[in-house]
């Protein structure tokens, strides 16, 4: 993980293999700061959206005994939201380093849409990065 210091407080970059650990061990809450039809053609399976034009620092979760972690699609916008979550008062904030691009360059597991009908699939990742996912999302669709 990388950290950056800023006036505020700190932002994190986690790795890919970092969150997805984390995420299934139930550490963290991701929240998705792309747009709403980003996020329905793909998106992390458990992560929230709230949109980068209405994020605000008193609209997020309140997690005492979790981290929120935010991503985008390449890590520009989900930047931005950190730093705005951190002039909100919180002294942490962190992000998925290259965004959801990185996330399907590591082959972590996620919820895409099968172009040929138009539904929602099962997507990337291996076996054991199904595992703990909730068992609608764990039959991947050929």
């Amino acid at each position: 993980m990388d950290v950056e210091k800023v006036d505020e407080g700190e932002i994190q970059s986690w790795t890919p293999d970092e969150v997805a650990g984390a995420f299934f061990r139930g550490e963290i809450v991701l929240i998705d700061v792309r747009t709403p039809q980003e996020y329905v053609f793909e998106h992390i399976a458990g992560a929230l959206l709230l949109p980068m034009p209405y994020f605000k620092a008193q609209y997020l979760p309140l997690q005492a005994d979790k981290q929120l972690v935010l991503y985008c699609g390449e890590g520009l916008r989900s930047e931005h939201c950190a730093k705005v979550m951190l002039s909100g008062g919180s002294g942490v904030a962190a992000q998925l380093a290259g965004g959801f691009k990185a996330w399907r360059e590591a082959d972590k597991p996620y919820v895409g849409t099968n172009t040929m009908i138009g539904t929602p699939q099962r997507m990337g990742g291996k076996v054991a990065d199904q595992l703990d996912l909730p068992p609608p999302l764990m039959e991947r669709v050929e």
